[in-house]
């Protein structure tokens, strides 16, 4: 989505150019989509849960109108004092968990510095794509012009692609 501040109104969705058709590349390959977001507005009083379920709900029906879709979203409504805050790894090991993925098997975009020190804590690539904002944080295993960009770049690599991990005669595991 574009990053207009806190968004805590379903009428400010803007799904950025290119997205969908990564998401798109990412299911064929076989991946889930799974967003972790720090939403602080929740505790700033600047808007409710309810608020950011709306959010991602809209973000959801625009990205099924274009044949695409986010598996599960998690949020941290927290400032601090909780392990789901990126770059903490709570909400990303509730995910793997609850989704049954193989954390060696998965890969972080992200557009800040909390995404890729969450990539890095959890011992996981991270790509950048964000090609306007000041960025200072760990170095990205790749600095991306926009989603689409990024994914096509990890889709190109051998390690995003490894054999399927799975018991004889059962489908492939999700990423």
């Amino acid at each position: 989505m574009e990053d207009t501040g806190y968004i805590g109104s379903p009428e400010r969705v803007r799904v950025l150019d290119g997205v969908p058709e990564a998401l798109r590349l990412l299911a064929k390959a076989g991946y889930e989509r799974i967003v972790v977001t720090n939403q602080s507005g929740v505790a700033r009083g600047m808007f409710g849960e309810r608020d950011v379920e709306l959010v991602h709900a809209e973000l959801q029906r625009r990205l099924q109108a274009e044949g695409a879709a986010i598996e599960a979203f998690y949020y941290c409504s927290h400032l601090e004092g909780c392990d789901c805050r990126k770059p903490d790894l709570g909400l990303l090991r509730r995910a793997v968990a609850e989704r049954g993925l193989e954390l060696s098997r998965c890969v972080v975009f992200g557009d800040r510095e909390g995404d890729l020190a969450l990539a890095r804590n959890a011992g996981l690539p991270g790509i950048l794509v964000n090609p306007i904002a000041p960025y200072a944080g760990p170095e990205p295993l790749f600095r991306a012009q926009n989603l689409l960009e990024g994914v096509r770049f990890w889709l190109s690599l051998p390690e995003a692609n490894p054999a399927p991990i799975a018991p004889a005669g059962e489908a492939p595991l999700p990423r």
